[in-house]
């Protein structure tokens, strides 16, 4: 049986892989997205995943998600420090949600610190770079025998 998985990322993501490579590393978007869909048929996911620069198209598949009763990974990147429609739309979720960011956040700028919607997320993943989503979602697959 399998069960969808929502992987939903924010601002600028796609311009993984030429944005700040120092920073961010050199792997695109495009290429995690291929790893996560060579990964979710073995973990028995249907995946959806989509990037938007806007935030009322990020709510809008976290809606999606929510009527379909599926898990979410997120990447709110920037949003994940200010966006308050973006944590109202996480934190009404019952199915586990797991934000994930690809640097260390907390070794970071103060500004990157303070994340307002992790506190709406079952888990939370930084730092591992472009593996945080695949770690997303075998985190979400053994959940399942919680």
């Amino acid at each position: 049986m399998t069960e969808r998985l929502y992987i939903v990322n924010g601002p600028n993501l796609n311009m993984l892989g030429r944005r700040e490579p120092a920073v961010y590393g050199r792997v695109t978007l495009a290429e995690i997205r291929k790893r996560c869909e060579t990964l979710a048929p073995e973990l028995g996911f249907d995946l959806f995943f989509g990037q938007s620069n806007a935030e009322g198209q990020l709510i809008g598949w976290i809606h999606q998600a929510y009527d379909e009763q599926a898990a979410v990974i997120v990447n709110p990147a920037g949003l994940s420090t200010r966006s308050v429609a973006l944590y109202d739309a996480l934190r009404m979720h019952s199915r586990p949600v797991v934000e994930v960011h690809l640097t260390n956040v907390f070794g970071r700028e103060p500004l990157y610190r303070e994340l307002l919607t992790a506190a709406a997320c079952w888990g939370f993943l930084a730092g591992f770079g472009p593996h945080v989503y695949e770690l997303g979602m075998r985190a979400l697959a053994g959940h399942r025998d919680l």
